[in-house]
């Protein structure tokens, strides 16, 4: 009796994680909408680019408020609302496909939405794995799969199905339904309150404040923020600057850039795995960025030959890139935070990810100034100094016995944080 509740206890992490998934299918099935609505609207690129933004300006500040948030009142009161608003995100993409202000308010909304559910959701996901130390590549695993099959399933829609400005949102209308149902019906997570003293006591030796303890320390700041923006960086780079590089404006498609979606986010869920068994996550993270120069790096030629499957070939290396950087990076990230402040941290660390998906417009002005080519070979060489930097910031740590870092910013009467 004992073990079979024990087992439907260490599954109800699933429910949280299907609400990841089907926020995040959400939040990235409007990617290869993008195109659509600059063909059927005649919009510029301008405006597509600012249908793109309008995401990350909602996205970024749910982010922030929604891990302290469910830091101190529990992760349901912050989690469970979100996953109900964003079927009605993607309800206002259906209800008004030629407005942009009903276009913009619907991402908008699906930005928010994103924001308090992923930090939040993961820390849920993190307690409720009972301390197997798969929690990482659950929360990870879910949100690439919602990121990468959204998107192809829109694509898919949009390419071959009739009216493409509204039936690509209705898969999303019903997973999202169902992800509010099995969220609404999951454990709430440990509050801290109810925490053992022994869990407590760290995170009462933490400085109160913000941003949180762990984030306000040099190691923090050297080994895992540097690396941070390649997550989604890498992704935006297959995903939306490669299909654009290597077609032309006549012949760009939904299905084409839907391909190259699946092959990035197969390709992360794939090494997934994998990035689970490096002793040490900095190594993961080293790993993933030496990828995606190696693949900013196949960027170049395929550029340069307008190659399509040079393309495809690079969005793999890209996606190899975005899965360990994910894994690894939400590893430190949750190896850092106290029980108190694990939503803040987790929400810190997703809102520096979030930072890649400016990587579109880096391209662009790099592309301005040393062509197209050159803004992969750019991009490729930041990534191997990141990489390096990274790997001998902890070398140096090794050598030296790891003694503690000094935080970055302290409060009166405080001599450290914990690393």
């Amino acid at each position: 009796m004992a073990t079979t509740a024990t087992r439907a206890a260490s599954g109800d992490w699933v429910k949280i994680a299907f609400g990841m998934f089907a926020v995040g299918w959400g939040a990235n099935q409007f990617s290869p909408m993008l195109i659509v609505y600059r063909h059927e609207l005649r919009l510029g690129a301008g405006v597509v680019a600012g249908l793109f933004l309008v995401y990350a300006l909602t996205l970024i500040p749910g982010l922030l408020v929604g891990g302290p948030v469910s830091d101190r009142f529990g992760r349901r009161p912050a989690v469970l609302p979100f996953v109900v608003l964003s079927p009605l995100a993607t309800l206002l993409l259906v209800v008004g496909p030629r407005s942009l202000v009903v276009l913009s308010a619907g991402r908008a909304l699906a930005g928010l939405c994103s924001g308090v559910v992923f930090g939040s959701a993961t820390a849920w996901v993190q307690e409720l794995s009972h301390g197997t130390g798969q929690s990482a590549r659950r929360a990870a695993l879910a949100l690439t799969a919602g990121f990468g099959l959204g998107p192809v399933a829109a694509a898919v829609l949009a390419q071959w199905a009739p009216d493409p400005l509204v039936l690509p949102y209705l898969p999303h209308l019903v997973i999202g339904v169902v992800a509010a149902i099995l969220v609404w019906r999951a454990p709430a997570g440990v509050p801290p309150a109810a925490s053992p003293p022994a869990a407590r006591e760290p995170a009462a030796r933490e400085p109160a404040g913000w941003p949180p303890a762990p984030v306000r320390t040099w190691r923090f700041w050297l080994t895992v923020a540097p690396a941070s923006p390649m997550v989604f960086g890498s992704v935006a780079l297959a995903i939306v600057v490669l299909p654009e590089d290597v077609t032309s404006a006549r012949t760009l498609s939904a299905g084409f850039a839907g391909l190259m979606t699946a092959l990035a986010f197969s390709a992360g869920v794939g090494v997934q795995p994998l990035a689970r068994r490096f002793g040490n996550p900095l190594a993961g993270v080293v790993a993933g960025l030496c990828c995606a120069a190696a693949g900013a790096g196949v960027g170049v030629a395929a550029v340069a030959a307008t190659d399509r499957v040079l393309a495809g070939f690079a969005a793999v290396l890209l996606g190899l890139a975005y899965g360990l950087c994910l894994v690894s990076g939400l590893r430190q990230a949750e190896q850092m935070a106290g029980p108190n402040q694990r939503g803040a941290v987790v929400a810190c660390y997703y809102a520096l990810a979030y930072l890649g998906f400016a990587a579109p417009y880096l391209a662009a002005g790099l592309g301005a100034a040393v062509g197209q080519a050159g803004a992969f070979g750019v991009l490729a060489g930041i990534a191997l100094v990141i990489a390096a930097c990274t790997a001998g910031y902890e070398i140096s740590r090794d050598r030296a016995g790891r003694v503690p870092d000094p935080p970055v910013l302290c409060q009166a009467g405080t001599t450290g944080t914990r690393t």
